[in-house]
Formats: C-alpha cells, structure tokens, sequence
C-alpha cells in the first residue's frame, strides 16, 4: 500500500514549521541576529527538513523497509542523507552568522553534530506525519474490513436469495426429464459453490486455482441455464501455484457479465485469462438490460479490498462493443 500526503499532513506541517520558525525568530531577536542569518537560516532549514521528511515516506521507508527489508542499506543511506543536508545547514548557518572559521568543527565531531542537527530538524514533523498515517490506515483498514465483510455477506445472499433458487429449479425441472444425466450433474455443481461459499466466509483471500474451480462451476450453470447465449472460456498460461485473489472476486465479476448483457442474435462472449501477475475478463456487451444497477458499488468494493491486499488496484478498459477488466493477483509472502 502506497503513503502519500494527503491534506491533513500537509496542514500538520504547516501548522508546525509556523511554530517552530516563530519560536527562532524570536530566539534570534533575543541574541541581535544579523540580518543574512533571518534570509538564510531559516529557508535553509525549512528546505532541507521537507526534503528530508519526503525521501524518507517516499523512497528510504519504502524501498528498503516495505519492499526489500534491507535495513542496513537504510541505516547508509539515511545517515549519508542525513550527514550531507546537516553539513548544508552547518555551513550555511556558520556563515550567515559571520563566525570565525577557525573555530569550524573538524572531523568526526563534525559528522556527529550534522547528523544530530538533521535528526533534530526533521524528528518531530516526521513523528507527526506518521502518528497521522497510523491513524488513517486503522481507519482505513477498518473501512475496508466492513467492505470485505459486506461484500461477502452480498456474495452468500446472491446465491441464497429465491430469485436464484428458483431460476435454478427451474433449470432442474426442464432437466430431470430431457436429460436426467445432466441434471446430477447440474445439482453437483451447484452444491460445490453452496459449499465452496459456506467454507470460504470468512477468508479474505483465496488460492487462485479454487477460485477458477468455483467460476468453472458457476460458468457451468450459465451455460446449461442460457443455452448458447453466453459463451465462457477460461485461458491459463502460466503456473497458479501459490497465487491468490480476493475471495468470491472472479465469481463476482462473471455474474456482472449475465447480469448486464443479454444476447441479441449473437452470443455474450467471455474471456477470462491467467497471466503471471493479472487476472483478465473480457467480455463482448449488449444494450444494457433494463432497470439492472450499474457496475459501480461493485467494482468500488472490489477496488476498496485490494487497498488492503495489495499495492496494486484493478484496471478497467471498456469500449461500446467491449467491457476489459483486470484484476492484480496476489503473492503472499
């Protein structure tokens, strides 16, 4: 999950750096400052105490602690960052205040002050950002813990409600008499989604190939169910092991495919396809079917489980004749 300022954090430093540069300036009233030193010292500090905060949120955290766990090359790089913005101010405060230059720190005192001066600047702000950050991502997670719990309960009544029971009776009635084959096979699948549906309630994530295991059964009863109005196929190119998305989250979004397309003359075509990292439907449209609601609650909670899951968000490409959707696959570490 990515962190990026938001207005909040921004208001937090604002408020802040007002506080802290008001309390220098009248600590360098007091001492009858120079004139340089007010143009000087405090852009230097403001400039370099940003930089400092924003490498850190945006490259140093990320990258070496998120990302890579390499926390030796975050220890370098932060001290090496630290040293090189804390000699900038030194220098520059030494020579705003027109001091002695043989009186100039030397050697490893100097390191050692630079980087005190750096931490100085810039721990509290960074402190407030963070403790800001937590905050909002408990809120967050929250949220999107309500979403998951909403959506799964939405996924258990889809198929529980008596619209759907009774279309697939229905379907079972016409079966048991031209094809009583098929009709045990029709019941047997449908059992596996109540039990797969049942089990799976609780669970955030599901393996990949469980989750095409429960589409292939819902594909199943779409096809028996429209005959060849709609026209699913499944294409997996790459190994599925160990790979994950959000339970419930293919079935989903195959029911959107029926749900708002109806052939006319043609067939519903469907893709969906396993690459590496993504998982893509693809689906031909039809004029929408009329009082449906649209895809947006749907895909936005779909959109919302992956801000916790993954780092990645679904990508949707749709055009008068073609709806695309891709959705991240997830590895778990």
């Amino acid at each position: 999950m990515q962190t990026k300022f938001n207005k909040i954090d921004y208001i937090l430093l604002l408020i802040y750096f007002s506080i802290s540069i008001s309390m220098n300036i009248f600590g360098y009233y007091d001492r009858d400052a120079l004139m340089r030193e007010y143009l000087v010292d405090f852009p230097s500090y403001l400039s370099t105490t940003i930089l400092l905060i924003y490498v850190f949120m945006y490259w140093l955290i990320p990258e070496f602690i998120i990302k890579k766990k390499k926390y030796f090359h975050f220890i370098f790089w932060s001290l090496a960052l630290m040293t090189v913005l804390g000699l900038f101010n030194k220098y520059l405060g030494f020579w705003s205040g027109d001091n002695d230059w043989s009186k100039f720190p030397k050697s490893f005192p100097l390191i050692v002050e630079v980087i005190g001066i750096s931490a100085n600047n810039m721990g509290l702000p960074f402190g407030l950002v963070l403790t800001s950050k937590f905050y909002e991502s408990q809120i967050r997670i929250v949220d999107i813990q309500k979403k998951q719990k909403e959506n799964e309960l939405k996924l258990l009544r889809s198929q529980l409600n008596p619209h759907f029971l009774f279309n697939n009776l229905n379907t079972l009635d016409a079966l048991i008499d031209s094809n009583p084959i098929k009709a045990k096979e029709y019941i047997n699948r449908l059992s596996l989604i109540y039990r797969y549906l049942i089990q799976t309630k609780d669970s955030e994530v599901m393996e990949l190939s469980e989750e095409l295991d429960l589409g292939k059964n819902y594909i199943f009863l779409m096809e028996t169910r429209f005959g060849k109005d709609y026209d699913f196929t499944i294409k997996q190119t790459t190994d599925i092991t160990d790979k994950f998305i959000p339970t419930g989250a293919l079935q989903t979004l195959l029911e959107n495919v029926v749900k708002h397309n109806k052939a006319h003359n043609t067939p519903i075509i469907t893709t969906v396809s396993v690459k590496e990292d993504w998982l893509i439907i693809k689906n031909t449209k039809s004029k929408p079917k009329p009082n449906q609601e649209s895809l947006g609650t749907g895909i936005e909670n779909l959109r919302s489980r992956y801000q916790l899951l993954s780092n990645r968000n679904i990508q949707i490409e749709e055009t008068p004749s073609q709806y695309k959707i891709t959705i991240p696959i997830i590895k778990l570490a």
